[in-house]
């Protein structure tokens, strides 16, 4: 498990926007995370935690003042029961497509959209 991957940020500009397209996507609701570290203008909004017996790991949205957003410098690629249908749907809540489904092998399906905020994203199913 030393390459299992246990967490991500996807850095964002408007918080507001990329909180409500998350939630939609994936029908969760992010929670607020804060410390007393925390830099000025820092917002930090975490996806229900994983757990040992589901797929898949934790993770934030991060709006960060001076970090630069966007682009496909990662991807984090989320499970989901049907990527096209995944896909569709994000593209319905202001997402561009960027691959649709597209089988890989024994591995199942992935489907890459552009979130609101500019970050490629991936979603998986088998």
């Amino acid at each position: 498990m030393a390459t299992a991957a246990v967490w991500f940020e996807i850095h964002v500009n408007d918080m507001a926007r990329a909180k409500a397209f998350y939630e939609k996507l994936f029908d969760v609701v992010l929670r607020s995370v804060s410390h007393d570290n925390m830099p000025p203008g820092m917002e930090y909004w975490a996806f229900p935690d994983g757990a040992q017996d589901r797929y898949g790991s934790c993770g934030a949205l991060v709006k960060m003042p001076g970090l630069p957003v966007g682009g496909a410098s990662s991807i984090v690629y989320f499970a989901t029961e049907d990527c096209g249908k995944s896909a569709s749907k994000a593209v319905e809540l202001g997402a561009t497509l960027f691959k649709d489904k597209t089988q890989i092998g024994e591995h199942g399906f992935i489907a890459l959209v552009t979130d609101t905020e500019g970050n490629m994203i991936g979603l998986h199913s088998m």
